[in-house]
């Protein structure tokens, strides 16, 4: 088995409250989860207005099929404009 966890740091220009960065990390969180089969969440720099982390992990039998699915994730949110990608971590782990 080989799962794969990712973290992604964002920052999200012009907001000025938690209810519009709310908007913004849930709209993240959906493209992912309606995309690819991960499981998403928002893990960190959670009373920071412009500053958004999310976590997501992969699970599969092919560690090629994980980093592919990484990478197309990463691609995804940083071309949609919503928010600047500014760090992202990946760890593929093998059980």
């Amino acid at each position: 088995m080989v799962i794969g966890i990712g973290i992604i740091t964002f920052r999200i220009h012009d907001c000025r409250s938690l209810k519009q960065k709310r908007s913004v990390v849930k709209t993240l969180i959906r493209q992912v989860q309606n995309n690819f089969n991960a499981s998403v969440a928002e893990v960190g720099a959670h009373d920071i207005y412009q500053k958004a982390e999310i976590g997501f992990a992969l699970v599969g039998t092919d560690q090629r099929l994980i980093n592919s699915k990484s990478d197309k994730i990463l691609n995804m949110l940083d071309d949609g404009g919503l928010a600047e990608l500014i760090d992202n971590e990946l760890e593929i782990i093998h059980l």
